[in-house]
């Protein structure tokens, strides 16, 4: 087995193209969030019922990360990224002639399913090929390649959808995570150390199993579901309050409100850092509390201090995001890749339910109680963190 150097071509093909599949599979997952308003327009539908494309993409990625637990292993790592990236664009340009919303939420969910085979081995791909010296650098190359995937995503669209309409804007980007994938497919080395292995379903359904009855870990896959619920719950319709009085802002400016994304890696960046200095429990629950104070800036009626909040919440996000997943990959006593899948479905569950349900939370009422619910699920997340504390304190 032959692991490659920084200093090698092979590193910086590797590097290079794990870095460009992050930013195709976030700009389609989340592209249609700034377009929410859009179609509410186009197909006559509620706030609550728009997101649904957004659930349904994340749903299908629960989906199919909940099977490629059992069945990526067997498959060749590049052949199923390659397969993911480019049949994922044609869905979504094929999403830009939807006759109806019902095919669009469908079509939305099969993009979810076939994206979820490049988050399901990108990272087995990079320990596979990457000596571990130089692997965190790696990894977080690719992390950074999701979080400006997602945000260049939500960018772009927010501002195309204002002068070219939803459709063209949908069409623009799958062609160009369509040529994404064309060169990911050219330019990535083919997988040199893997070993395609067979997993045993009722094995790998009892170990994850036994992982929803440790304290530690259920803990931390509920803060997963919560975090990520919250989260994508106001970045889909805080739209839709930045349109209306007081704020009353032009999509143009409404679109660069995703720049905050910014604030998400330098969350994950410092997160990371202070986790090696200081107890890992105690950071989780720090960037939590940051989580609730970003939250309580979206009461302000004044647009600094609205974004300034957006600003916090989305740092602390991403650091809890760090926290809890570093966590899961520490104390998952065995089948860590497992425990890493069954974070990683409870984080997309968070989206797609939670996402939804709070839209109808803001349909029925407002946004200042749509704001105090996502408080308390984040104040929910804290006291399982708190229970972490606790549980790891009389394991020692």
């Amino acid at each position: 087995m032959v692991k490659v150097f920084k200093q090698t071509k092979r590193y910086h093909k590797i590097r290079n193209g794990i870095f460009l599949s992050g930013i195709s599979v976030f700009a389609q997952l989340y592209l249609f969030q700034p377009l929410l308003p859009a179609l509410c327009s186009a197909f006559n539908v509620t706030v609550a019922m728009s997101s649904l494309v957004i659930s349904a993409g994340t749903v299908g990625m629960a989906v199919g990360l909940f099977i490629l637990a059992f069945r990526a292993d067997a498959i060749e790592r590049k052949k199923l990224m390659v397969f993911s990236l480019l049949i994922s664009a044609f869905l979504t340009v094929f999403s830009a002639f939807s006759p109806s919303f019902l095919i669009l939420v469908l079509l939305c969910f099969f993009k979810g399913m076939v994206l979820s085979g490049v988050s399901a081995v990108a990272l087995a791909y990079l320990s596979e090929e990457i000596r571990p010296a130089i692997l965190g650098v790696a990894i977080s190359i690719y992390l950074s390649g999701n979080t400006l995937g997602g945000m260049l995503g939500r960018v772009s669209a927010g501002l195309m959808e204002g002068w070219l309409g939803w459709r063209l804007t949908t069409m623009i980007i799958g062609i160009f995570t369509l040529f994404l994938g064309i060169i990911f497919t050219k330019y990535l080395p083919k997988s040199a150390n893997f070993e395609p292995k067979k997993a045993v379903f009722s094995q790998k359904l009892a170990l994850m199993g036994s992982f929803l009855k440790q304290p530690v870990l259920l803990s931390l896959f509920l803060i997963a579901m919560l975090s990520m619920g919250t989260f994508i719950s106001v970045y889909n319709y805080l739209d839709f309050h930045l349109a209306e009085p007081p704020f009353s802002l032009p999509h143009y400016v409404i679109a660069l409100i995703f720049i905050m994304y910014l604030a998400g890696i330098a969350g994950s960046l410092m997160t990371g850092k202070w986790s090696d200095r200081k107890n890992l429990t105690w950071v989780l629950q720090m960037v939590l509390l940051l989580f609730l104070l970003g939250l309580a800036g979206l009461f302000s009626q004044h647009l600094w201090l609205l974004i300034l909040g957006l600003g916090i919440l989305t740092f602390g996000f991403f650091g809890t995001h760090t926290m809890a997943s570093r966590l899961v990959s520490t104390y998952a006593p065995e089948g860590k890749s497992s425990a890493v899948s069954l974070y990683w479905l409870f984080y997309y569950i968070g989206s797609s339910v939670l996402g939804s349900l709070t839209g109808m939370i803001i349909s029925a009422s407002n946004w200042y109680v749509f704001v105090i619910v996502l408080m308390i699920l984040i104040a929910i997340a804290f006291l399982f963190a708190f229970s972490i504390k606790k549980n790891l304190t009389s394991i020692s």
